[in-house]
């Protein structure tokens, strides 16, 4: 009996210990062991515990002297370096200190390798990833890059920072996500680097409607889809006015031919049942602002400059603040993890910031096949061979896929694995394929030391993608603004359909010069702003498409050139601003439409209350979730011809406005199953019965703007633990303040450029990227509230000030 139990004793204890130390699987979910997670030596205790603001030295090899390094009280970074490579090598190190984990995954999205720690869920979006070209534009961006001697060593020391912390580390020190995810970190690399770069790329320049574009054409015809699509709003402030100075040039293009759109008619799908079709009125999602006023607009008779770049929000931060003091330049500002530098700042001298230009700068062009393997195709009747790139995926737990992708001379032909999809047939040219200039990357290090405008215009010149519009100011009082980067040469209407692969005719002509993209400085306004929408108006000579910004450039143009005595509360007021031209220029056609001898005493107050706002996005605003859905429905009801299409063209929120208040008898405002001729009148009212009635059957949601809304600021692994699901905020993305769900400022930046700069700033996070740390999420309230932090901008290391949290000295190594 006794060797029963001792034997049954030994199996159960052989088998929690497995339990204990294998990794489990619950469903399609791979888990960590669970002894090692929870190993109070090692697992996520280890992260968990308080943060320990010792700030040892260290030994960092490939110094060539010793780095200062101050810590402030919200654990920003100051570093003061004797050179530049010995800046970088400690700023690689740094970064990878604080949020390693989030320069791992960021890399493994842009990639297409998160499969190979999250398994076979993730293959669609990994295998899509490497068939639009991410890798292969990164190769070709590290190339480019080992062009320059000079650009190469300074990414090197950066690299080899980061990979200084990296080969320290013991299992016990790694972020917990990498615990969580039971996998190790990896060294870092200049190929990582550039898809750090490619994955902004993608996400701020990869948008196009080819295909919808086409799709909508090919259902209403030509004069249709012209009345439906204006490339240009009447009512649009653009970034650049035209002053005449274009006026002298002369541009001719060959017209390209574009694909009948009849070969990519209508694909109906059934909406599922239940569920109301989801419109996107507002096709930019991503909204940013930024503008300069001169000296002769502000209190101080100095510029003030703002900038807040409006981008999807998670913990960490997409950002990390640091200062970079060095012989040659002392500047502080945010960076990108993963790339040396700092993306938008300023110094003793100068101040810059970036908004998205937001031009189209991805075709898609059919391919004709001269066999049917796919290995040639044509292209003005002579047979071309494709360039096949064999792509390996690995998924955890199965072996790879090996996945052929056939480059053309447009670029991969994405779709092709699926038979299915409508651009099977089709390749990619986008401008993030092109190999960079060779110091392209160091166009922030010029910007970090730049002292004057033409130091601005010499670094930007640099600059190739995504395009950005850089405004920048001087302390000597200059404003300017660019809209920057490497921008086609197109036939008018080009890019905007399909086009023909199979003639070069269709192919980009070139790139607008350098010297010809649009620029402005010292306008004698006193103000230089962008806010996404349009860089020109339509007499620029080049011809351009993209998705613009209808609203808030609006707004900050009229509030700007209203603007006497600017101060940096002034620029605050502005960019915390919850005004809605969208909402003015809508509620008042809509409700000059309504009947309210129709309406229930429900209604009348529902009414009446919307009568009252004031069109501000507020928090605590209980009239603007009334107008979204009424709006909302309006919009679906209006374009019910849409009901069930996939990848159609809708128009764009300011032409269904304009129907209302000049069309009210359009077409498009009747329903098409119903004997009736409806009016916009009758949309109108019935929209707003229906948002009533939407209103009655959820009365959770009848609350304020900030509830109503839902703001979410979610851990990047959609870990609600790690997340922040408690703040309220106002705003809406028609708004300067242009918050949604998930999107919003990323960081709130003013810089007063006086005789002694001072800044001021904030974003949604804190400078760790570990859950453990106080300084996670620490910013979170003060940007909630509307707050900023005086940016603690020292002169040298060794400058008294009651903020320092901490300093250590970073050491070379000696053989």
């Amino acid at each position: 009996m006794r060797v029963f139990r001792f034997l049954l004793s030994l199996f159960l204890t052989v088998l929690f210990g497995w339990l204990l130390w294998a990794p489990q699987t619950v469903g399609d979910k791979s888990l960590p062991s669970l002894g090692g997670f929870f190993n109070p030596f090692s697992g996520f205790w280890k992260n968990a515990a308080p943060v320990a603001n010792t700030f040892q030295d260290i030994d960092l090899p490939g110094l060539k002297g010793e780095v200062q390094l101050v810590y402030d009280d919200l654990l920003i970074p100051h570093i003061f370096a004797e050179n530049l490579d010995d800046a970088m090598r400690v700023q690689g190190y740094v970064t990878a200190q604080h949020r390693l984990w989030q320069m791992d995954i960021t890399t493994r999205k842009a990639s297409g390798r998160l499969s190979e720690i999250l398994g076979e869920r993730t293959l669609g979006i990994d295998r899509v990833t490497r068939r639009r070209g991410m890798v292969f534009a990164a190769e070709n961006a590290v190339k480019a890059w080992s062009e320059s001697p000079e650009n190469l060593r300074m990414l090197q020391a950066y690299v080899d920072g980061v990979n200084a912390y990296v080969n320290q580390l013991r299992p016990a020190d790694y972020p917990i996500e990498f615990k969580l995810l039971n996998y190790a970190p990896e060294p870092w690399s200049l190929l990582k680097t550039a898809l750090v770069v490619e994955a902004m790329s993608e996400n701020l320049c990869s948008r196009d409607a080819d295909l919808a574009s086409t799709k909508a054409a090919a259902k209403f015809g030509w004069d249709t889809f012209d009345y439906l699509f204006p490339e240009w709003n009447p009512k649009q402030q653009p970034i650049i006015p035209d002053t005449g100075q274009w006026k002298q040039w002369n541009v001719n293009i060959e017209a390209p031919t574009t694909i009948a759109p009849e070969a990519f008619g209508q694909t109906s799908r059934k909406p599922e049942s239940g569920t109301t079709p989801s419109f996107d009125t507002d096709p930019y999602v991503e909204g940013s602002n930024n503008w300069a006023v001169a000296g002769t607009r502000t209190k101080s008779g100095h510029p003030l400059l703002a900038n807040d770049p409006h981008l999807t929000l998670g913990l960490p931060s997409i950002w990390f603040q640091l200062q970079i003091h060095t012989p040659g330049q002392n500047c502080y500002g945010v960076s990108l993890q993963g790339v040396p530098g700092i993306i938008i700042g300023f110094n003793e001298q100068i101040a810059w910031g970036v908004t998205n230009v937001s031009h189209d700068v991805s075709d898609w062009y059919h391919i004709t096949w001269a066999d049917d393997k796919h290995s040639e195709y044509l292209l003005d009747s002579v047979r071309q061979k494709v360039q096949e790139r064999i792509e390996t995926i690995g998924i955890k737990g199965k072996d790879p896929l090996l996945d052929t992708v056939r480059y053309t001379v447009w670029g991969p032909v994405v779709y092709e694995y699926d038979h299915t999809h409508p651009l099977r047939d089709c390749a990619l040219r986008w401008i993030s394929h092109d190999a960079p200039s060779p110091d392209g990357s160091r166009i922030f290090m010029f910007l970090n030391a730049g002292k004057n405008y033409d130091d601005y215009r010499k670094a930007l010149n640099l600059y190739d993608c995504p395009a950005q519009n850089f405004v920048f100011a001087t302390s000597s009082g200059d404003i300017a603004i660019t809209v920057q980067g490497k921008f086609p040469i197109r036939q008018k209407g080009q890019g905007r359909f399909i086009q023909d692969g199979s003639r070069q005719i269709s192919e980009w002509h070139g790139f607008i010069p350098m010297d010809r993209v649009p620029a402005m400085k010292n306008p004698s306004r006193g103000f230089v702003f962008s806010a996404n929408q349009h860089s020109t108006p339509p007499s620029y000579p080049y011809y351009y498409l993209g998705s613009f910004d209808d609203f808030r450039g609006r707004e900050i143009y009229d509030r700007l050139s209203n603007m006497q005595n600017a101060t940096v509360d002034s620029m605050k007021t502005m960019q915390l601003d919850n005004f809605s031209r969208r909402a003015a220029d809508a509620l008042p056609a809509m409700l000059s439409l309504l009947d309210r001898s129709h309406l229930d005493d429900e209604g009348k107050k529902m009414a009446a209350e919307l009568d009252a706002w004031d069109f501000r996005y507020e928090a605590d605003a209980t009239a603007a979730p009334l107008f979204d859905v009424w709006f909302d429905t309006c919009y679906a009801r209006t374009w019910d011809e849409w009901d069930g299409q996939e990848n159609l063209l809708l128009p764009e929120s300011w032409r269904f406005i304009e129907l209302l208040e000049k069309d009210t008898a359009s077409i498009f405002f009747d329903h098409p199953s119903t004997p009736a001729r409806e009016t916009a009148r009758a949309i109108v009212q019935e929209s707003f019965e229906t948002m009533q009635e939407y209103f009655r059957q959820h009365p959770d949601k009848r609350t304020t703007w900030g509830h109503f809304m839902g703001f979410t600021l979610k851990h990047l692994a959609q870990l609600d633990a790690f997340s922040r699901l408690d703040v309220v905020v106002g705003g809406h993305r028609t708004a300067p303040n242009a918050m949604q769900k998930t999107h919003g400022p990323s960081w709130r930046m003013i810089v007063d450029l006086n005789e002694k700069v001072k800044a001021y700033g904030v974003y949604p996070g804190g400078q760790s990227g570990n859950p453990g740390s106080p300084y996670y999420d620490n910013m979170v309230d003060t940007w909630a509230k509307g707050d900023y932090y005086e940016l603690l901008f020292l002169s040298a290391a060794d400058e008294p000030s009651s903020r320092i949290a901490g300093r250590q000295t970073f050491k070379p190594t000696h053989p």
